[in-house]
């Protein structure tokens, strides 16, 4: 809640997302002759970036403001972490509902399969929701914590990310769309379901130090 009254995370990640996608359909709108496959990449990079500098400081504010403590006891470190995840969370599709719309306006990316394509967004930011949140309660602590996420986060948030970029080059380009998508579709959902409950095992030795 302290997140949404302040909105620091919300305004740092639409600000960066809206920059990012004007500036680069003054490069790449047509008739630029960038391939379809390069938009999709650039979409996912401008999510992943943005994802970044907002979700970062999910863990920091209680660090911060010294009511990591009181947070401890009243809420058992389970609690605190999937608040944290849900917020995450619906920044991330926040963050898409904007970025988005806005990206195949201005781009005219060629979407073939919208159901698939809306399907590997909802997946994919939420499997960059799951990767960022557990690097942000591993380096809540660290008073080096703004180097360390974005260095941790890479190799942890890499995997989705390629994933998601080809699942929306499917959507964008391929005829049978889903048949190529399946094997993405399916990473990214494996992907949230080990990185929870890893994280949430971690989590508790590190909430309780």
């Amino acid at each position: 809640m302290l997140e949404l009254r302040t909105r620091v995370a919300l305004g740092a990640v639409v600000l960066f997302a809206v920059t990012s996608v004007v500036a680069s359909s003054f490069a790449l709108a047509p008739p630029s002759g960038v391939p379809a496959e390069v938009k999709a990449a650039l979409l996912w990079v401008v999510v992943f970036f943005a994802a970044v500098a907002g979700l970062s400081r999910v863990f920091v504010v209680e660090e911060e403001t010294r009511t990591a403590d009181a947070l401890r006891l009243a809420v058992s470190p389970v609690g605190v972490f999937v608040g944290k995840l849900a917020f995450n969370a619906v920044l991330m599709w926040v963050l898409c509902l904007v970025t988005v719309p806005l990206y195949l306006l201005l781009l005219e990316a060629p979407v073939q399969n919208l159901s698939l394509f809306l399907t590997v967004v909802a997946l994919g930011s939420s499997a960059l929701a799951c990767a960022t949140t557990a690097v942000g309660a591993i380096v809540a602590k660290a008073t080096t914590r703004g180097a360390l996420f974005g260095v941790l986060s890479f190799p942890v948030a890499l995997p989705p990310l390629l994933v998601a970029i080809h699942g929306t080059k499917a959507a964008w380009l391929s005829a049978g769309a889903w048949r190529v998508a399946m094997g993405d579709l399916q990473v990214l959902v494996g992907f949230v379901l080990v990185i929870v409950p890893a994280s949430l095992l971690v989590f508790e030795h590190i909430w309780s130090e």
